[in-house]
Formats: structure tokens, C-alpha cells, sequence
């Protein structure tokens, strides 16, 4: 439902207006011009919801990797249905975040600009500091530099700073009467100098194709405009990546069974090798360690026919599991073995792991596996099946260790920590928090309705903390704010 929400942009009646009054392709018709036939990933589709600036579908722009000529590439296009192509700051950091996965994987880049430049009310989150809008500038300036290409489509506004977007790209495409590219629009002009222009005059197709030389390649529709960045994709003489030439086997157990095995319930973890048995090339597993630290399952499979290393919860991640952790990953990084990391952190029983001794062990063993897999030069992917807490999620691999992409399950649980696992009430009786039981005691008997008031707004905030954990640990609230690449349907995951 969410997602058929999304890919209606800014709504029925904004697509109309851009199609039959502004003349223009909607952005999701632009890509299936652009793209080879066929499926491609789009990444973050959430992203943007619910905002506390309010809803921004897809942050106001799609993005995700495709095929162009057989060479993969990503792509970064701008919907204008959405709040008239303004950017916002969840929007800055898509971009900043498809820019980030083509350096990473060294992938052609591709932008088609339809905006309206910066939403100025929110500048202070958008301008002035290091991750923000000129950081996209920067990053074309590296990726060009490093011999990463990156091509343009105008096919709309392109307003301020974005007009640095085709400006900097290798070679750029402008479409006739609806491309325009301009730092100041017609109505600032107006505002400084009194002069009446139109946005043609000002920085349309002829001006920038004839004229100032912006623009490489002049259009008279989108159409011939996103076959001519295909031809130009042709000739950038970039290698298409090798495809895997053999054939791979399907698993023994059906993927759309994963549906069913997802995790609704956290108060014990599933089977990991149920999920490994749906997920890999003929459900076959060679186990390493298969005895040892048994609550972490690690080992080498085939998925769609490529090998990997698989890091697999399946429990407390214990001392002997980090440990066993930490070896296996360092042996995929001196093979040079991709990692995919399954996420489903187990709840931390009180035992055991409340001895001083044992949390120490487990504390170092944790860092070990930490710094293995942060040294670990092989891509990384990592999967969140169930719960996502605390340190585990550190040497799990969880977005700050910068996996090279991090997808959720709709039932995932990302957080600090578990609210299930807080006390279901704060404690009432300790005597050192109340200034000893003499002073409990005559509190009680002196402002004993004050007391009970206290108390009230005490569980009350408590409890409040615990519905906002509840909130905010959600794959939805997580996903809306790009701390992933996107939730994806677990019978989909092995075709992502």
C-alpha cells in the first residue's frame, strides 16, 4: 500500500498537471525510456514519509541502479510532481547516498534534473554543513576525477545550485521548450533589475546549446533526449561488468516460503538455517565452525550463482560466536570473498551475561569481530531479518560500519535498544534514589498527594519513552530516513 502511495509522486492531480499542462513525461516514464527492458532496483522508495516537515514521497526523487546498454549504472532523477521539484533535506541525502554507492562500486551515473531548486525555510539543513547540498558538487568533481562518468538529462527546471548537476557532468542533454538551466530564475531577475525575461531567453535549450556552451547535446523532446544519453552511455567506451555465465541451481525450498518465516515475535529467534535453506543456490551450505559458538552461524554458499561469506545470527551473540565471528570474517577478507550479514538480534537473557567476568569476555570478543569486520576490504551486505540492537548490530555489520548496502524486512526492529526488553514499570522502592527510608517515609506522610502526582507523571513519561522507542524503532520510521537502502519483501531477497 505504501509503496503504490509512492509511485504516484506527488499525487494524481500533481502528475496530471506535469503531463497535460507542463508537458512532460512523469518520472517513473522517463526511466522505463532510459532504462533496458526489463526489472531494475530502486533504492529507499520510503524514504520521506512522515517527515516532521511532513511527507516528501521518495524524498522527491528516484534513484537505484538499472541498465543502460548493458552497462549497470545509477541513476538519480528528479520527480516534479512532488512538491514542485523543491528539495528538501531527506532529498540531499539520497543523492548524497546513490553518489556514495557509485563511487563504492564504480558505476556509471546518470541524472535527469526536473527541480526547483533548495526549500529555503529549511536551508539551515540543507547548505551549510560538509554532508549537505554542495557535497553533491564535490562528489561529481571526485567521480569524474577517478574516471567514474557521469551524464545529464535537463528536462525541466534546473534552478541554482542544481544548475551545477549538467554543468559538471561529462556531457549533458537538454530537452527544447521545458529544459531550462539558470542560477536566478525570471521572477528574481524581476525582483533585481526590473527586466522582464522569459525562462527561454534566460537559460533555455538554444541559449545553453548555441550560446554559453552548458549543455552539450540540444533536444526537441524527452523522447530524443533519453535516446541520445543512451547513445551517449554507448560511447563511453565503459566495460559492461561480467556477467556470471553459468548456470545456478534454485534452493531445494521455495523463497516465497520466507514470507512466512519472518519474525513477528522477538522473544526467541528463528532458525537461521531455515532461512539459509529458502535463500541459497540448492540449499547447499558449507557450514565453518559448526560446532563452536553455535548462537552465530557463518559459512560459504552460492546465491544467483556468486559465492559468498554468510554471517548469520542465530541467537546471543555470545563470546565463542564473536570470536568465531571475528576468524571467519578475516578469512573471507584474504580470499577476497563478499560478506552478506543476516541481522536478527536474540534477546539478552539475564544470567550469565550479567557476571562481570563473562561481559567482559563477551565485550572483547564483540570489539575483535568489530574491527574485523570495519579491516575487512570485500563488499558487504547486510540484511536485517528480525531485531537490530545495541552493539550486536555493530558486529553485524549495521549502517555505521558502511555495509555497501543495508536492506530491512517490513518486521524489522532497528534501535538502541529493545523496548520489549525494558521493565514493563520503573522500580518504586529504592532507598538510595529516595534519600534513604527515614526521608521516604516522612515524604509520604508530609506531602503524601504530592507523591502520588509525581508518581503519576513519572509512569507517564515512562511509559511515553517506551511508546516513542516502539515508534521509532520501526522499519518504516527507519527506512523514511534513508538509514538503509530500502525495505524489500523477504521472498524478494534473493533477487536483490
Amino acid at each position: 500500500e505504501l509503496l503504490e502511495r509512492v509511485r504516484k509522486g506527488g499525487g494524481e492531480k500533481a502528475i496530471l498537471r506535469h503531463t497535460q499542462r507542463n508537458q512532460k513525461l512523469f518520472v517513473r516514464e522517463r526511466l522505463r525510456l532510459l532504462l533496458d527492458a526489463g526489472e531494475f532496483l530502486e533504492l529507499s522508495p520510503l524514504a520521506g514519509l512522515e517527515m516532521p516537515y511532513g511527507d516528501v514521497p521518495a524524498a522527491g526523487c528516484l534513484t537505484g541502479i538499472g541498465k543502460i546498454c548493458g552497462v549497470w549504472c545509477v541513476f538519480v532523477a528528479s520527480d516534479a510532481t512532488v512538491k514542485g521539484g523543491t528539495i528538501y533535506p531527506i532529498g540531499v541525502k539520497k543523492q548524497l547516498r546513490a553518489q556514495e554507492i557509485a563511487m563504492e562500486n564504480r558505476l556509471l551515473s546518470v541524472h535527469l534534473v526536473d527541480s526547483g531548486g533548495a526549500f529555503l525555510p529549511l536551508q539551515s539543513e540543507l547548505f551549510p554543513d560538509k554532508l549537505h547540498g554542495g557535497r553533491i558538487f564535490y562528489n561529481e568533481a571526485v567521480m569524474s576525477a577517478v574516471g567514474i562518468p557521469q551524464v545529464a538529462v535537463v528536462c525541466g527546471s534546473c534552478v541554482a545550485g542544481g544548475a551545477y548537476v549538467p554543468t559538471m557532468a561529462e556531457e549533458s542533454v537538454i530537452v527544447d521548450h521545458i529544459g531550462t538551466l539558470f542560477l536566478a530564475g525570471p521572477a528574481l531577475v524581476k525582483a533585481a533589475t526590473g527586466e522582464d525575461v522569459s525562462p527561454q531567453d534566460l537559460g533555455g535549450a538554444k541559449l545553453h546549446s548555441q550560446t554559453s556552451g552548458c549543455t552539450d547535446h540540444f533536444a526537441a523532446s524527452e523522447e530524443e533526449a533519453l535516446e541520445c544519453i543512451r547513445n551517449v552511455v554507448w560511447s563511453l567506451n565503459w566495460e559492461p561488468l561480467p556477467e556470471q555465465g553459468r548456470e545456478h541451481d534454485r534452493p531445494l525450498y521455495s523463497p516465497e516460503e520466507l514470507l512466512g518465516l519472518a519474525p513477528l515475535h522477538y522473544g526467541s529467534t528463528l532458525p537461521v538455517k531455515l532461512i539459509l535453506s529458502r535463500l541459497v543456490d540448492g540449499s547447499r551450505f558449507q557450514e565453518f565452525k559448526a560446532h563452536y559458538g553455535t548462537t552465530l552461524v557463518t559459512g560459504f554458499a552460492h546465491v544467483e550463482g556468486h559465492l559468498l561469506g554468510i554471517v548469520a545470527n542465530n541467537g546471543q551473540l555470545a563470546h565463542d560466536a564473536a570470536l568465531k565471528g571475528s576468524h571467519f570474517v578475516q578469512l573471507c577478507g584474504q580470499r577476497g570473498i563478499p560478506i552478506l550479514f543476516l541481522q536478527n538480534t536474540a534477546p539478552q537473557p539475564a544470567g550469565p551475561a550479567s557476571i562481570p567476568q563473562a561481559h567482559s569476555n563477551r565485550l572483547k570478543a564483540q570489539a575483535s569481530m568489530m574491527a574485523a569486520v570495519a579491516c575487512a576490504a570485500v563488499p558487504k551486505i547486510t540484511i536485517v531479518l528480525g531485531g537490530c540492537f545495541g552493539s550486536d548490530s555493530y558486529a553485524m555489520c549495521g549502517r555505521s560500519f558502511s555495509p555497501n548496502f543495508l536492506f530491512l524486512w517490513p518486521n524489522a526492529r532497528v534501535a538502541l535498544v529493545d523496548p520489549r526488553h525494558l521493565p514493563s514499570a520503573p522500580p518504586a522502592g529504592d532507598r538510595d534514589c529516595a534519600g534513604g527510608e527515614l526521608e521516604l517515609n516522612q515524604l509520604k506522610a508530609n506531602f503524601i498527594s504530592d507523591f502520588f502526582s509525581l508518581t503519576c507523571c513519572f509512569y507517564c513519561a515512562f511509559f511515553n519513552i517506551l511508546s516513542r522507542l516502539e515508534e521509532e524503532s520501526s522499519a518504516f520510521y527507519s527506512s523514511a530516513r534513508l538509514w538503509d537502502d530500502g525495505i524489500i519483501l523477504p521472498q524478494d531477497t534473493r533477487k536483490v
